[in-house]
């Protein structure tokens, strides 16, 4: 992965950053991992293959739409969305139970982006209930200022509608914005809405293009991502 080289602050030119935006899945936690294996097993149970492919094309992408292309790639004709979502939904949770943990560098940029008085924001293809529930299980539900989920959208992520939104619920123009994605699909609405944005690609969307971020990160608490703030 071609990575950008930091900037000294002091050196930089740019809009300041008033508000931080975070994608959640893969992003803040390592659940691509979870929902990779919870794919594997769907797949399998059909006696089918999740191909990198077809990883790919789900990846950052709202359940039902991400469900539809697999049922298309895979030609599930007895299969339903509704269905796949119920069935993924219950592996999820019975393997999250022990796995699920925090991506690395989240609570020290938390902690830092709070150093400097700046809001967050978390703006997730997933639903609201599963968003509140992951950041209530560690604890810091309550240090976001808004949070957008799939139901607060009509278009999912490339569209860039989400990111646009955040921008007006917080009260900022999109260029002032930070935006931390993991997957192009993000990344891609992210740059679409006019944000900066920082791609922290994870080990399932690692092989992506991300040539289109302002900057490719290797974790959270990069002194690129620190600088800026």
């Amino acid at each position: 992965m071609n990575m950008s080289q930091p900037t000294p602050a002091e050196d930089r030119v740019g809009p300041e950053i008033r508000v931080v935006v975070f994608d959640l899945d893969g992003l803040m936690f390592n659940t691509e991992d979870i929902f990779n294996e919870v794919g594997h097993l769907v797949c399998r149970r059909r006696g089918k293959e999740m191909t990198r492919e077809l990883l790919q094309q789900m990846m950052g992408r709202r359940a039902p739409e991400a469900l539809q292309i697999m049922i298309d790639y895979h030609s599930l004709e007895t299969d339903t969305v509704q269905g796949l979502i119920d069935e993924t939904r219950q592996a999820f949770t019975e393997l999250a139970e022990d796995r699920l943990a925090p991506m690395p560098g989240l609570f020290t940029l938390l902690e830092h982006i709070e150093s400097r008085g700046i809001r967050k924001g978390v703006a997730t293809s997933s639903g609201r209930r599963y968003l509140e529930e992951m950041l209530g299980k560690f604890d810091i539900l309550s240090r976001f200022a808004m949070l957008l989920a799939a139901e607060d959208v009509t278009h999912g992520k490339p569209h860039p509608e989400i990111y646009l939104t955040a921008a007006a619920k917080l009260g900022v123009q999109p260029h002032e914005m930070l935006v931390l994605e993991d997957s192009h699909a993000g990344t891609t609405a992210a740059v679409r809405a006019g944000a900066h944005v920082v791609s922290v690609p994870n080990e399932h969307s690692r092989f992506q293009d991300f040539s289109h971020a302002t900057y490719v990160a290797e974790r959270l608490d990069d002194p690129y991502v620190l600088q800026l703030l």
